[in-house]
């Protein structure tokens, strides 16, 4: 396969004393990113594809995340199914999931339920134990014992001492027919058989037993090819959605999309807090409540111009493009301090409103120009770079440059109209507060 150049397979981990290995990982080691044309999710959509020859082997194709995690914590799309029966779980998690394979963009489809081993199971005969005195408690520390095994004793040989465990070997407590001759001790009639007081019967059960909130739990888990997570996310909760499932049943995402669900509520958080902490410095700085609303009114009109430069470019919603609506924000925030600075200096020195207007928004013109075409010449080489971690800065870069430039002008307009508006406003308050008062003047004076 083109790009490999070292892989690692580890054969994990069996059942002591057992040769039953049913797992196993293999890693994969690529050239750098310098020296090929190709993306690492090329690499793994061949992966894929010589997966799909073995149809037998439930396999999938991981990142190698940069903090260690273990077996469906590296899955990009985890979503659990909670409720009463195991049953209904296996059955809606196997629906979903083979409506999931159908998609596009989802791949390494798989549940936490699909993976069942054979078990026995044991059922007591209640009437026939309680006729005996043996207790269910007494039938199963006899199976833990024998089947599971239990520390009986300590042997100690000079300074060593070992541990002594007590179980019957692996080809005795793997047949039924011996489990089910299993002494138990009987109060009333000594020792009886298992098969006197339960029935034992074949069964397939989960590897491991998951709950949530005390209920049971399966875990719907999938990759993603050409597909960002928030539609996959929307994908999967419309699908359970479909389901209609009964009251006693619930789903959750979890792993990455819940990460990113609640990344997405702080930022929203963190936009008010914005607001609110730029309206009380402008407040302090202008010392007037009315400037800094005017300043403010241009970063709601940014964000439209964000998301469409996201769209132009090709780039999705992430943490990196939401941290460049922010630097977005400073800096249209900056060229509305500017021009209404400079206009509050022209109105001091007694200028007319209008005129200040357009001579403040004319001297200011320059170094707002300037400052933006700076900004947007240092981020062009982060938009176009390459190599580790370039696209993550890329987003960034590119909702500056796209956001930057397309709300420059009307954030240059939005800013002296909302000013000359206020202003009037203010102007006729002034007038209708001295009104009454001139004319109860003039009626004095002719009086």
């Amino acid at each position: 396969m083109r790009g490999v150049i070292l892989t690692m397979a580890q054969i994990g981990n069996a059942e002591p004393g057992s040769e039953d290995l049913t797992q196993g990982s293999i890693y994969v080691s690529i050239v750098d990113l310098a020296e090929r044309k190709y993306s690492q999710k090329d690499v793994m959509k061949e992966i894929r594809a010589i997966l799909a020859r073995y149809p037998e082997v439930r396999s999938s194709v991981n990142d190698i995340e940069g903090i260690a995690t273990r077996g469906r914590l590296d899955y990009q799309v985890l979503y659990n199914l909670t409720g009463p029966d195991l049953d209904a779980l296996y059955r809606h998690s196997n629906k979903i999931a083979k409506t999931l394979r159908k998609t596009p963009g989802f791949v390494d489809v798989d549940t936490s339920l699909v993976a069942r081993q054979p078990e026995v199971r044991v059922k007591i005969n209640r009437p026939k134990a309680a006729d005996l005195g043996i207790s269910a408690a007494d039938i199963a520390l006899s199976l833990r014992t024998m089947v599971g095994g239990e520390r009986v004793t300590k042997f100690r040989e000079g300074v060593e001492q070992y541990d002594v465990w007590l179980r019957l070997d692996l080809k005795d407590r793997s047949d039924s027919d011996i489990i089910n001759r299993l002494p138990l001790l009987a109060p009333k009639a000594g020792l009886v058989p298992l098969s006197q007081v339960a029935d034992l019967s074949e069964g397939r059960g989960p590897t491991e037993i998951e709950r949530f909130n005390r209920q049971r739990m399966v875990t719907i888990y999938a990759n993603l090819e050409n597909l960002d997570l928030g539609k996959a996310t929307e994908h999967m909760a419309d699908l359970i959605r479909d389901l209609k499932l009964p009251p006693s049943y619930s789903s959750a995402l979890t792993g990455r999309g819940k990460q990113m669900g609640e990344g997405m509520v702080n930022m929203l958080l963190a936009f008010v807090l914005a607001f609110i902490f730029m309206y009380i410095v402008l407040a302090a700085q202008f010392e007037s409540f009315l400037h800094p609303i005017t300043i403010l009114l241009a970063l709601p009109l940014t964000l439209p111009f964000a998301i469409l430069s996201l769209l132009l470019l090709g780039e999705t919603l992430n943490l990196y493009s939401l941290l460049g609506v922010f630097m977005l924000f400073g800096i249209v925030k900056k060229n509305g301090i500017l021009q209404i600075d400079y206009t509050n200096t022209l109105l001091s020195r007694g200028i007319p409103l209008r005129e200040a207007i357009i001579e403040a928004n004319h001297a200011r013109l320059r170094p707002i120009l300037m400052t933006t075409l700076t900004l947007i010449a240092g981020m062009i080489p982060i938009a176009l770079g390459t190599g580790p971690g370039a696209a993550s800065r890329a987003s960034m870069a590119k909702v500056i440059i796209g956001g930057q430039l397309l709300s420059l002008l009307i954030t240059l307009l939005i800013v002296p109209v909302a000013y000359s508006l206020f202003e009037g406003l203010k102007a006729r308050q002034r007038i209708k507060k001295t009104a009454p008062e001139a004319r109860s003047v003039i009626g004095e004076t002719t009086i």
